[in-house]
Parts: C-alpha cells; structure tokens; sequence
C-alpha cells in the first residue's frame, strides 16, 4: 500500500492504494513548512492518519508547498514518522508534483496556479530548471493570493468600481481593519487573501473583476513562463483551483501570447496516483 499526499497552503488531498484500485482517501488543511509551527503540521498528519488504514502503508510520497529546502523536507518527514512508523519516505516539492501529475515521462512545462504560484521546465525524468518561489508577499503573481491581494487593495483604496466596494463592504462585512489584522496579525494571511477568489469567481462577468483576473494571469505568464526557452516548444500544464476557475481566461492569455495549453487539473493528486502505479515507479 502507498499513500500519496499533495499538500497546498489551503488544503492537502490524501490517497493510498495498494495499485488493484482500494483506494482510501482524506482531506486535511494546507501544510506548509515555511509558515507553520512544526506542531501544527504535526496535528494535522494525525489528523490524515487517523482517517485513514495506516497499518497497510509500506510507502508515502508526500509532495508540498514549502518544500523546497532539506531543513523544510526534514521537518515534514519526521512528522510523517511519528504517524506512519515503519513506511519508507519521500518528501518533494509541490512543482514537482505538478510536473510529474501533468507531464508524466514526457517533457513539458508545469505550473501551479493555486493559492500560490510556481513553475518549471520538467525533462520527462526531473526538473531542469525554475522560477524562484519567493511566496505571495513579493511574488506568486497569478494566484490566488495575488487576485485577493488585488482585490482588497483596490477595496481600500476605492479603485474599484463603487457597487462593488458597497458588496465587499456591505454584503460581506469586510473592514479594512479586519483586511489589516488577518494579513498582518493572524497565521497563513496568503490562504485569507485567496479567500477572496470565490468573491472574484462569483462576480468573474463584471468588467472590473474580468481584467482583474486576466491582467494578474498576464503577470504570470510573463515572470514564470515567458522567460523559459522552452516555452514556445513544449505544452504549459497547469494544477490548481485558480487555474481550473479561470481556465477560459487562462487560455485566452496564453493564446494571445501565442503558447500552447496543455492539461489543467484542479488538484494533481489522481496524477499522482497514476504516476506511482506506473510499471516503471510502482514496485510495493
């Protein structure tokens, strides 16, 4: 039996199989190292083994946000073992599992486009080459923390159309001093600020949402997709619920840059379970 985690700063998707189709699965919140006590991560493995058979798991391939360091990778393992003695352990990050969900054994670029956002040239076997992550605050352009950092900015400012701040303001009961607090005082502000994209979701044929959501998927294609050589070859794969939401407009930017859309999955964890049954991977 193995068990496969994709794990984002919002939610992490859980699924193990013992490659004949049993498959057990469980949801828990996001788990990312570069945000969260090692506590918390650890609470929420539990969390995931206790819905799930972990007596059967020879093997976990965990793969997540925020592991992109062996201090990070580390941390997740040790949590995994206190809940999962005895299974072998793997710990990658999330564009990998992107690349390995989207391009399988073939080359491609991979991108996430979830609550945050990442990219990567994939050589069919390993990633060649990446944008630096540099997280929502200085970067993720295209996410869902970026849409919601849009948004609220121009709610603040009132450099949005007047009905829609009276909606933000009214109908959702949003504050500036509320905006405030949880970006700046609470944990994960990246997961409030994509809160906000069921709000831009709902609203996607006003005018002002509509060029919101296209001008910040501009943003993205030109600092994580353009700068790769490879990007007028190979196909642009994209993972993600911000990618799956917007994908009519995700397809219109590309096609006006004159890039080639491959897959778009909402999550890469049935990817994922595809890739590790493999003939070539699977071996439990």
């Amino acid at each position: 039996m193995i068990l496969i985690a994709d794990s984002g700063s919002t939610k992490t998707d859980w699924k193990c199989t013992d490659g004949t189709g049993n498959i057990g699965a469980a949801k828990t919140a996001g788990i990312n190292p570069q945000y969260m006590p090692a506590e918390e991560i650890g609470k929420e493995i539990k969390e995931a083994a206790s819905q799930l058979n972990t007596r059967d798991i020879k093997a976990i391939y965990f793969y997540g946000a925020g592991c992109s360091s062996p201090e990070k990778k580390d941390m997740i393992a040790s949590a995994l073992g206190d809940s999962f003695a005895g299974a072998s352990i793997e710990v990658n990050g999330a564009l990998l599992g992107a690349a390995r969900a989207t391009c399988f054994f073939q080359p491609g670029i991979s991108c996430i486009l979830g609550t945050g956002s990442g990219s990567c040239v994939y050589d069919g076997e390993k990633i060649v080459k990446s944008i630096p992550s540099l997280g929502f605050i200085l970067a993720d352009e295209g996410s869902g923390a970026y849409l919601g950092k849009l948004l609220v900015r121009d709610f603040l400012r009132e450099e949005m159309p007047a009905e829609l701040v009276d909606v933000i303001r009214n109908k959702l009961g949003i504050t500036k001093e509320l905006i405030l607090e949880n970006v700046n005082r609470k944990p994960m502000p990246s997961r409030y600020l994509a809160g906000f994209s069921r709000f831009i979701h709902e609203n996607i044929n006003h005018i002002y949402i509509e060029d919101l959501v296209y001008h910040g998927f501009e943003d993205f294609v030109y600092h994580y997709i353009t700068r790769y050589r490879e990007s007028g070859q190979y196909p642009i794969h994209f993972v993600g619920s911000i990618a799956q939401g917007f994908k009519s407009i995700l397809k219109a930017v590309l096609e006006s840059k004159n890039l080639r859309l491959g897959k778009i999955e909402e999550a890469p964890i049935n990817g994922l379970i595809e890739f590790h049954l493999s003939d070539y991977n699977y071996s439990i």
